[in-house]
């Protein structure tokens, strides 16, 4: 994935949680955008962050391994999921 086009992630306003996907199978969620950032050769994602949002370690990534990034809620445009219309 292209560096820019996780930055516009990590900026979008109101930022919306997403978890990022990698070549490899692991994932990484991306809870605040402070907790994450993007370079052309590297993407750093703060980890085991506690009440406190400081992290304890970081996972550092090559945003060409990232396959895809999903809204944590399952969403991509962040609307409510639309309720089932039961047929009478």
């Amino acid at each position: 994935m292209r560096a820019v086009d996780i930055r516009a992630h990590l900026r979008k306003q109101p930022f919306e949680p997403f978890r990022v996907f990698m070549s490899d199978g692991a994932t990484y969620d991306v809870r605040h955008p402070e907790l994450a950032a993007i370079r052309r050769t590297e993407l750093v994602i703060g980890l085991d962050n506690g009440d406190d949002e400081v992290p304890d370690r970081f996972a550092y990534c090559d945003p060409v391994h990232v396959v895809r990034i999903e809204p944590i809620n399952g969403r991509d445009d962040g609307s409510p999921e639309p309720a089932d219309s039961a047929s009478s």
